[in-house]
């Protein structure tokens, strides 16, 4: 069992509030609207509203969900920019996913330490190890 003291005292960042809005049309997607507050409660309109979206695409592999920023100043402007934030997001899913797959391919096989010599598979066989 930890001590007490080994526990790290998380705080929240009052000077850095944010209230949180989801708008939904139950179908494509969700828009995230983050409003600057102050530690009162109280709309701070020194800092900039944040707008996030997030959907899901269906992959053969599965569902796969996408989430990404969306710069607007407005809701009206975030629900108009959903789209370009959509195709960038699935834009860049398929690049992190074709980059993988290159990783995947360049990777060496190199035999374990001592393997080449002779085993019961006879010099080097059967014990290639893989990644």
């Amino acid at each position: 069992m930890a001590a007490s003291n080994d526990v790290p005292e998380v705080r929240l960042d009052s000077a850095n509030l944010y209230r949180e809005e989801i708008f939904t049309d139950r179908h494509a997607g969700t828009v995230r609207r983050l409003t600057p507050v102050t530690e009162s409660g109280a709309t701070d309109p020194s800092r900039p509203t944040l707008f996030s979206g997030q959907t899901q695409l269906l992959t053969p592999a599965g569902i796969l969900p996408l989430s990404f920023e969306i710069p607007a100043a407005t809701l009206e402007e975030a629900l108009k920019k959903f789209p370009e934030g959509v195709r960038e997001a699935i834009e860049q899913a398929i690049d992190e996913a074709r980059e993988m797959r290159r990783e995947a391919a360049s990777r060496i096989v190199v035999p374990e330490a001592g393997a080449l010599g002779a085993g019961p598979a006879g010099p080097g066989g059967g014990k290639i190890k893989f990644p």
